[in-house]
C-alpha cells in the first residue's frame, strides 16, 4: 500500500518527532549483546510525561466503569442478574466498537476521535445512572449500556501508538526495540495499577457518597483526562493517509493479529472468572470483604512480574517468551480449583498473577511488528477489546458455573480459557512473522523494530 505520511497540526510538525536519549552507550556494547533500557531512561523521554500524566487520569476510571454499575444497578434494581448482564453488554459494546475507533485514530488523528469520544461517553454514563435512578425498566438499561461501553477511549492503545511514534521515528535498531519492549513493559504495569485502584476506589466512592456518584465521578475522570490527553499534540503519532484509489485494509487481515486476539480472549477470560470465583469463594467462607484483597495480590503478582520483565535484556526470542508465560499462566490457573482455603487460594493466584504482564509485554510486543505504522493504534485495541471480551464472557460463564456447582467449580473457567489460548498459540506460532519475513529471518524489514521480535 501506497501511503503518504502528514501530521495533525502543520504548526506542531517541527516538535513532533522528539530527541531520542543517547546511544553511546548501546553502540559501544557487542554486537550480538541485548540492550538494555530502564525505567528510568524512559520516564526522562523528553515530553513524555506531558501525555502521560493525562493518560494516567483517562485511563484510571477504565475499571471503575464495570464496578460502578454493578454497584448502582444492585441496588437500584435489586438483582444480580441485572446488573451483571448490563455490565456485560457494555464490555462487549467496548470490545467490539474500541478496535474501530482505533482504526479511525491511525487515520485522523488521535484527537479528532478522542474529543468527540469522551463527550459521548459523560453523556451516555449520565444517561444509564439517570435510568437507573429512576428504576427505568431493565432492557433501557441494557440499550444505554451499549454507547457508555462503546465509547471508553482506547488511551492504552493510544499510549503504546505514541511511544512506539516516539522510538521509531530514527529508524530501527536494537536499542529502539529495548526502548519499545521497556515502554510496553511499563503500559503492562499501568494497566494492571489501574485494574486494581479503579474497582476499589469506585467501591469506596459508593460506600462514602452512593453509587450514582462512584459513576459520575468515572465520566468526569474520563472527560477530564480525556481532554488533557488529547491536547497533547506534539508526542501524538503521524497520521497515514491512503493515496486515491488505494484500499486500507484492517488491523485484524493480519492472521498474526488474529492470533494474538484470541489468545487475549484466554488472558481476558483469568481475569472474568478470577473476578467472581474470588469474591464467591470468599462469601462461602464467611469472609466476604478479603475477596477485594485476594484478586488485588493476584494483580499485584503480575505487576511485580511486569516490572521485572521490562529491565531485563532478554535474549530469548518474543515469541518463545510468549509461549512460556502462556504456558506458567496455565500451569498457575490449574491449581487454583483445588485450593482449600483463603490463604492456599492468595498464594496460588500470587504465581498464577505472576504470568500475566510478561505475556501481554509479549503480545504487544509481537503485534506491533505484525502491521503497517498505520494500523497499529487499531492493532492495540484489538487485543485490548479481546481482553474485555475475554472478560465478561468468564465472568458470564464463571457465574453460572457457581451457582450451579459452588465457588470452586468457577476456577475452571480461567483455565479453560488459558488452554485454548495456549494451544492457538503452540500450534499457529508461526504466523506471528512479520510480513515479508521468513520464520528464520528476523531481522530484516523497513520500518520493523529491528529486534523486537527477537528480543
Amino acid at each position: 500500500m501506497t501511503a503518504r505520511r502528514t501530521v495533525d497540526n502543520a504548526a506542531d510538525t517541527a516538535d513532533t518527532t522528539l530527541a531520542v536519549p543517547s546511544d553511546d552507550a548501546t553502540a559501544a556494547a557487542p554486537a550480538d549483546a541485548p540492550a538494555r533500557v530502564g525505567y528510568g531512561e524512559l520516564l526522562r523521554t523528553p515530553g513524555a510525561w506531558r501525555f502521560l500524566a493525562p493518560a494516567l487520569v483517562a485511563r484510571l476510571p477504565y475499571a471503575m466503569l464495570s464496578m460502578g454499575i454493578l454497584l448502582l444497578v444492585t441496588q437500584t434494581h435489586g438483582s444480580y442478574g441485572t446488573a451483571g448482564t448490563v455490565t456485560a453488554v457494555a464490555a462487549v459494546a467496548q470490545a467490539l466498537i474500541g478496535p474501530q475507533t482505533g482504526r479511525l485514530a491511525d487515520r485522523v488523528g488521535q484527537a479528532a476521535v478522542l474529543v468527540p469520544t469522551v463527550l459521548v461517553h459523560a453523556v451516555s454514563v449520565g444517561l444509564l445512572t439517570a435510568l437507573a435512578l429512576g428504576h427505568a425498566p431493565a432492557w433501557s438499561l441494557y440499550l444505554a449500556a451499549v454507547p457508555a461501553g462503546a465509547s471508553v477511549p482506547q488511551v492504552g492503545a493510544m499510549v503504546r501508538a505514541r511511544w512506539v511514534a516516539r522510538f521509531t521515528a530514527d529508524g530501527a535498531s536494537p536499542s529502539t526495540a529495548a526502548r519499545v519492549s521497556t515502554a510496553f513493559a511499563f503500559e503492562s504495569v499501568t494497566d494492571e495499577f489501574t485494574f486494581v485502584i479503579g474497582p476499589i476506589l469506585a467501591a469506596n466512592i459508593a460506600a462514602f457518597a452512593n453509587p450514582a456518584t462512584a459513576l459520575i465521578a468515572e465520566a468526569s475522570l474520563t472527560l477530564v483526562g480525556g481532554l488533557a490527553f488529547a491536547s497533547q499534540r506534539r508526542t501524538a503519532p503521524a497520521r497515514i493517509v491512503p493515496q486515491p484509489g488505494t484500499r486500507r485494509a484492517s488491523a485484524l487481515a493480519s492472521p498474526g493479529v488474529r492470533l494474538l486476539a484470541g489468545t487475549f480472549l484466554g488472558v481476558g477470560a483469568v481475569f472474568g472468572g478470577m473476578q467472581v470465583s474470588v469474591n464467591a469463594f470468599a462469601d462461602s467462607v464467611g469472609q466476604h470483604d478479603a475477596g477485594g484483597t485476594v484478586y488485588g495480590i493476584f494483580a499485584g503478582g503480575s505487576m511485580l512480574a511486569g516490572v521485572l520483565y521490562g529491565v531485563i535484556a532478554w535474549r530469548q526470542p518474543v515469541r518463545n517468551r510468549m509461549l512460556m508465560s502462556y504456558s506458567l499462566l496455565v500451569v498457575g490457573c490449574s491449581t487454583l480449583w483445588a485450593m482449600p482455603n483463603l490463604v492456599a487460594l492468595t498464594v496460588a493466584g500470587l504465581i498464577c498473577g505472576l504470568a500475566i504482564a510478561p505475556t501481554l509485554i509479549s503480545g504487544y510486543t509481537l503485534v506491533e511488528t505484525l502491521v503497517a505504522d498505520g494500523a497499529k493504534t487499531e492493532a492495540f485495541t484489538w487485543l485490548t477489546g479481546a481482553i474485555g471480551l475475554g472478560l465478561a464472557v468468564g465472568s458470564m460463564a464463571a457465574g453460572k458455573l457457581i451457582d450451579g456447582h459452588g465457588p470452586s467449580v468457577g476456577f475452571l473457567v480461567p483455565v479453560a480459557g488459558a488452554g485454548l489460548g495456549l494451544l492457538a498459540l503452540a500450534s499457529m506460532r508461526h504466523l506471528l512473522v512479520p510480513p515479508g519475513e521468513g520464520p528464520a529471518a528476523f531481522h530484516g524489514g523497513a520500518g520493523r523494530l529491528v529486534g523486537a521480535a527477537e528480543g
